[in-house]
């Protein structure tokens, strides 16, 4: 950590502290609004206004993305995200139950409008803030600390609900975001051009310029492609992990607990490992095949234990793609673009989730839950070993420029 700019580590922080407030708002949201409502419909609609609303501005915004003071945009986010947390909170002292539904949803569209916004910006920001060789392991570490973060969220939530009413945590998660807010300060703003003179004629050139550019990055195509199947795979999970274990492997609630648990605690394990190992395509593959991997043992594997073996497995490979494949796309994508250049990837990473959701959700396929982890599982492992493959093949010179 002491090797990473002032800048860097200001951007670390302000990262986790609200990874840490989001995911323990995300918990009280869904917990409060069942209190409420009692409806698994109320519960699905809510995670409607958050991805509808964010995957059309996902689409839509990529333009605007390059004439915009990273910085700035990164805290006026985080101040619009602390005060949206109080509303829920307002209509809680209100005593009103609509008010408190009404606080939610808005919260909730205020949340998915922010984060593609905020996630294309602080991946863009991070080649400015890192020199080349340090972007592996700076992506790493913001991957890893963040995933850890939403493993140790739901504890301490746990923990907090014991001292205090479930509407005051939402307090709590203004609160962080208002520390993160403080930490972005200490990045200097960069220097950018003026900004355009925004037109629709404009907006529609600037949109199309920024797709035909992505378009022109095979490499860049194909990592954001095998970046989608992992998101496809962690949308089936979402749905699939819980008929897993309580049904297929008849396990209690607390070995659900330790089985979700164990994902995230294992990334945070390749970020250490991923910091001891040689940044290149050979490493990257072998994350990614045996990531995939990891989801196709749980198709034949009949004890607790080895699923919380196999999800730690997969958790502390998976890095080792992650944050390299990460580390090209900054690397590689047009530095004038890069901005824009993150949001169409965003697009296309975040399209996948919840249509993995939809596939494990589907009454039309007819495959147990083992199955669909077998099924994801080579989809990301086949080209996964492929490229690994491939990647021992090529010439010296191909596999330098691959990496």
């Amino acid at each position: 950590m002491k090797k990473f700019s002032r800048s860097f580590k200001a951007l670390w922080t302000g990262e986790i502290v609200s990874e840490f407030g989001g995911a323990a708002g995300g918990i009280i949201n869904g917990l409060l609004l069942f209190e409420l409502t009692g409806s698994k419909e109320w519960m699905g609609a809510l995670w409607l206004v958050y991805f509808l609303p964010s995957l059309i501005l996902q689409g839509i915004s990529a333009p605007f993305l390059n004439h915009v003071i990273k910085e700035r945009v990164l805290k006026n986010i985080q101040l619009i995200r602390a005060f949206s947390y109080l509303l829920p909170l307002l209509g809680y002292l209100l005593g009103s139950q609509s008010a408190v539904i009404l606080g939610l949803i808005v919260l909730q569209c205020f949340l998915g409008l922010m984060q593609p916004i905020y996630a294309s910006l602080s991946f863009s920001l991070l080649p400015q803030l890192c020199r080349d060789e340090e972007l592996e392991n700076a992506n790493g570490l913001l991957d890893g600390t963040i995933r850890l973060m939403s493993f140790l969220a739901p504890g301490v939530t746990s923990l907090l609900l014991i001292f205090m009413p479930l509407p005051f945590i939402y307090g709590i998660s203004a609160a962080m975001f208002l520390a993160s807010y403080i930490a972005l300060s200490q990045i200097p703003p960069s220097n950018t051009k003026e900004a355009a003179v925004w037109t629709k004629k404009f907006w529609w050139k600037e949109m199309r310029e920024g797709y035909r550019t992505f378009f022109q990055f095979p490499q860049l195509m194909r990592l954001t492609i095998l970046t989608s199947t992992v998101q496809f795979a962690v949308g089936t999970t979402l749905v699939l992990s819980i008929p897993y274990i309580r049904r297929d492997l008849q396990g209690q609630s607390w070995e659900y607990a330790i089985f979700s648990g164990a994902f995230p605690v294992g990334y945070a394990l390749g970020m250490l490992l991923l910091n001891r190992l040689p940044k290149n395509p050979h490493t990257m593959y072998l994350g990614l095949a045996g990531g995939g991997f990891s989801f196709v043992l749980l198709f034949f594997v009949h004890s607790i234990p080895l699923a919380w073996l196999c999800e730690l497995f997969g958790g502390i490979l998976f890095p080792l793609f992650n944050a390299q494949n990460s580390a090209i796309f900054q690397r590689e994508a047009p530095r004038d673009r890069l901005t824009q250049l993150s949001s169409v990837r965003l697009l296309f990473i975040r399209i996948t989730m919840p249509l993995g959701v939809l596939f494990a959700s589907s009454t039309l396929l007819p495959v147990t839950t083992r199955q669909a982890y077998l099924m994801i599982g080579l989809i990301i492992a086949i080209p996964g070993l492929y490229y690994l493959f491939s990647s021992f093949t090529r010439p010296r010179e191909q596999l330098k420029k691959a990496g």
